[in-house]
C-alpha cells in the first residue's frame, strides 16, 4: 500500500503517543519504535531523539491521527494494539486512545472486530516483522 510522507509522519508519532500514555517507554518499546522508524523512511539519529523527548515534549498534543486513506488507519490500529501490548500488558488509557482513532478515522465496527480478535489471542513475542507498517511503500 502507498503511504504519503504526511501519513508516515502521523503514523509514527501516533505510535510515539501511544507509548508515552502509561509515561514510561520500555526497552522493547523503544527498540520497536526504532525498527518502525526506520521502516517508515525515518533516519536513526532523528528516531533516538523523538523516541528520548516523547514524554516531556509538551507541544504534541495526545489528539489522535486523521489518515487520508481508511487502510493506512486500519493498519496504525493493528500496530497500535501490537505495540501496546509489547511490554507484555496493555493499559486502559491506550485502549481508550486507539478507540478515539479508530472514530476519528470512521473505523470503530473494524475497531471492535480488532479489538475483540485482539483480546482473544493476545500475541507472544512480538517483533517488528509482524507489524503492518512492513506492507507500505512510498
Amino acid at each position: 500500500m502507498k503511504i504519503s510522507l504526511l501519513d508516515r509522519s502521523l503514523y509514527y508519532k501516533g505510535l510515539m503517543i501511544l507509548v508515552r500514555l502509561d509515561r514510561e517507554i520500555h526497552e522493547k518499546e523503544r527498540n520497536l519504535l526504532m525498527n518502525i522508524g526506520k521502516k517508515l523512511g525515518f533516519d536513526r539519529k532523528f528516531c533516538a531523539k523523538t523516541i528520548r523527548d516523547i514524554l516531556v515534549n509538551r507541544y504534541i498534543t495526545d489528539a489522535p491521527p486523521r489518515f487520508s486513506k481508511a487502510g493506512i488507519a486500519r493498519a496504525f490500529l493493528l500496530d497500535g494494539l501490537r505495540l501496546a501490548a509489547a511490554e507484555g500488558q496493555t493499559h486502559e488509557v491506550e485502549i481508550a486512545w486507539l478507540s478515539l482513532v479508530a472514530e476519528s478515522n470512521g473505523l470503530a465496527d473494524f475497531w471492535a472486530d480488532a479489538l475483540e480478535q485482539f483480546r482473544s489471542s493476545l500475541p507472544a513475542g512480538i517483533s517488528g516483522d509482524h507489524f503492518e507498517v512492513t506492507k507500505f511503500q512510498w
